[in-house]
């Protein structure tokens, strides 16, 4: 007589094969992943995320980090009695600024993140834009109400250049890079925004997927009238809506405008408030946030 044991890892089994599809999809491919908002400053979503980007390498991904630091930025600045300005939704950076901002992303917020996913292995490599050549940018001078504004070493993107990053990739390595740039025309270095410098690269690297973390679950069908979150979108439908889109979700969903506008297959905004959103996203049938698909490939992308 044999009786049949119900395996308690059965479920485990489940979800791995779940996963499937999708390792097979992506396996091989690039896949930019813009840090910040809360995953970036709260210890257990940014263990976590150290923990799911590790885990895409090991299941034959290429993941490259790009990061920016707004909070670590805004506090040092404070420390240096520095005031922190916006304007158009962009940080003003004096020269003083910029020595400071220069400081807190290449100097802690990436080497936090390399010692986090470094934990896991010799795995994760710390550059700038500055670094052989990989983002150049000249002076961004935003129009407000119809001028043009002077927020100081603040860049507009010219030239990119992936060598180093590509590289990196080849040897197994995983890529964390600081939205700095090196000027095209003045010598200076530039502050660029991380949503707009990692959408440039996901772009110039052809990249599979761009996921842009957030602080929110994804971009709202009628906010604030309803936290309906809209799963799924082409690239003419939100080019429609970013007129009335909140200041901050702007550049991210530029960002992915870009990018699916230039070869990337889909692009996607997730929750970084949520423990392995990353892994959740590409990984599941539901997935979370909002997928962003170029408009040929409408009916077809997953």
């Amino acid at each position: 007589m044999t009786t049949t044991r119900k395996h308690t890892a059965l479920p485990k089994a489940q979800i791995l094969i779940e996963a499937l599809p999708w390792l097979t999809r992506h396996h091989g491919k690039v896949v930019v992943i813009k840090f910040g908002g809360n995953a970036m400053v709260n210890e257990e979503l940014k263990a976590a995320f150290a923990q799911d980007v590790v885990f895409l390498r090991h299941a034959g991904l290429k993941p490259v980090v790009v990061h920016g630091g707004g909070p670590q930025i805004s506090a040092a600045l404070d420390r240096h009695g520095i005031v922190s300005e916006f304007k158009a939704g962009l940080r003003v950076t004096t020269e003083d600024a910029m020595d400071v901002v220069r400081m807190v992303l290449a100097g802690q917020v990436q080497r936090e993140l390399v010692g986090l996913l470094n934990q896991h292995g010799p795995f994760a490599v710390g550059l700038t834009g500055e670094d052989a050549h990989t983002i150049t940018a000249t002076k961004h001078t935003p129009e407000i109400d119809g001028e043009r504004v002077d927020i100081g070493r603040v860049g507009e993107i010219t030239a990119l250049d992936t060598g180093a990053i590509e590289a990196l990739l080849a040897d197994g390595r995983i890529p964390v890079v600081s939205s700095i740039a090196r000027s095209q025309d003045d010598g200076h270095v530039y502050n660029v925004n991380a949503d707009t410098a990692a959408a440039a690269l996901a772009a110039a690297l052809g990249a599979e997927t761009l996921m842009v973390l957030t602080d929110v679950e994804g971009l709202y069908e009628d906010w604030p009238n309803s936290d309906e979150v809209i799963s799924r979108l082409t690239a003419s439908q939100l080019e429609k809506l970013l007129p009335e889109l909140s200041s901050g979700m702007v550049p991210k969903m530029e960002g992915c405008l870009h990018a699916v506008r230039n070869g990337v297959t889909t692009a996607r905004v997730i929750d970084g408030r949520v423990q392995h959103s990353i892994l959740l996203e590409i990984f599941t049938d539901e997935g979370i946030g909002t997928m962003v698909v170029p408009d040929e490939l409408e009916g077809d992308a997953q």
